[in-house]
């Protein structure tokens, strides 16, 4: 059985046209994604901004409300929990956020802040016992014990996404969604915050949705890719398949799109034409096809591809692409 299992999840959100209007359109911003964790594994989430990477993560914790589907976490349906049960399943699924700066409250202090999620599940009993668990949450983390009494500005960003990593270990949870957790810091802090993550995981066999826009850093630290667009899952499979042999035409855009270390590699750029068509008013039959340079009409335009295995262990949701039972064995 797999921890986590999100089955057409939809997170539509209001769209007012004046202060006092009633909403009449929606922002699809979630729209029929389903997908699966195993335990101990991390899937990686990239896509442009806007089209719902964030959006998803934030539901899968229940900081924003579902408009539709289920998230079954270990068999239960997290999706109809609310209060004292709610908060009690929140233990095992925890989220790393972006900014390391708005991320931590400025008025308290590291210890607080790393304890606050143990108070309110009661897993320490005295004073002694809260004090030493900071400190080996923070010692886990690459981060002096003696931290523990400072406040959040007297840290640098890696110390400060280090802090948050700390809070989202401290009721041990199984899944944790890391949210875009190392876009804002220096390129040789990214390296020590992905390592760390890798090495947590081996210690506590913790599962990640890791969410991101640089496919190289997804492809570092994922077992399995998932791609959006637009609110739609466009392409899911291992991550060394998404690199090598992307078959949705958006993926390939994105995969041409990302240097060469080796500079006798060449790769032939896609350069897309146009922009992001609104989620308000998303394009008809399949979402990418205005912008799409292979896209067939009216197919394209009138029916919206299904996410179908094209290889083994590989989604992509695209007319143009055979599904497995004509691809052979690629």
């Amino acid at each position: 059985m797999p921890l986590l299992d999100v089955k057409n999840l939809k997170v539509y959100f209001p769209a007012k046209h004046g202060a006092f209007s009633r909403a009449r359109d929606f922002v699809k911003a979630v729209d029929d994604v389903s997908f699966t964790i195993a335990p101990g594994e991390t899937l990686g989430l990239v896509g442009e901004s806007g089209c719902g990477k964030t959006t998803l993560g934030r539901a899968i914790v229940r900081l924003v409300e579902l408009t539709a589907g289920s998230i079954l976490f270990e068999g239960e349906n997290l999706a109809q929990l609310n209060g004292a049960t709610l908060r009690a399943r929140r233990r095992n699924v925890q989220m790393i956020f972006q900014d390391p700066y708005g991320s931590l409250n400025p008025r308290m202090t590291v210890a607080d802040i790393i304890a606050e999620a143990l108070d309110i599940h009661g897993l320490v009993d005295t004073q002694s016992a809260r004090q030493k668990q900071i400190a080996e949450l923070l010692q886990a983390v690459g981060l002096d014990a003696a931290y523990a009494q400072r406040y959040p500005h007297e840290f640098s960003g890696g110390q400060r996404q280090r802090i948050g990593i700390a809070r989202a270990l401290a009721v041990e949870p199984k899944l944790i969604v890391c949210d875009e957790p190392v876009s804002a810091l220096d390129v040789s802090v990214q390296a020590q915050i992905i390592n760390l993550l890798q090495d947590l995981q081996q210690e506590r066999g913790i599962a990640y949705l890791f969410i991101a826009h640089d496919l190289a850093v997804v492809e570092h630290i994922s077992r399995r890719v998932m791609v959006m667009y637009l609110g739609k899952v466009v392409e899911l499979a291992e991550a060394k398949a998404i690199i090598q042999a992307p078959k949705h035409p958006y993926t390939q855009a994105l995969i041409s799109a990302v240097p060469e270390v080796d500079p006798d590699t060449k790769r032939k750029r896609i350069v897309l034409s146009g922009d992001v068509p609104s989620p308000i008013r998303p394009p008809s039959g399949c979402r990418f096809h205005p912008r799409c340079p292979v896209a067939e009409y009216p197919r394209c335009q009138t029916e919206a591809p299904e996410l179908r295995q094209v290889a083994a262990r590989h989604g992509a949701a695209c007319h143009l692409v055979k599904p497995l039972s004509f691809a052979g064995s690629d």
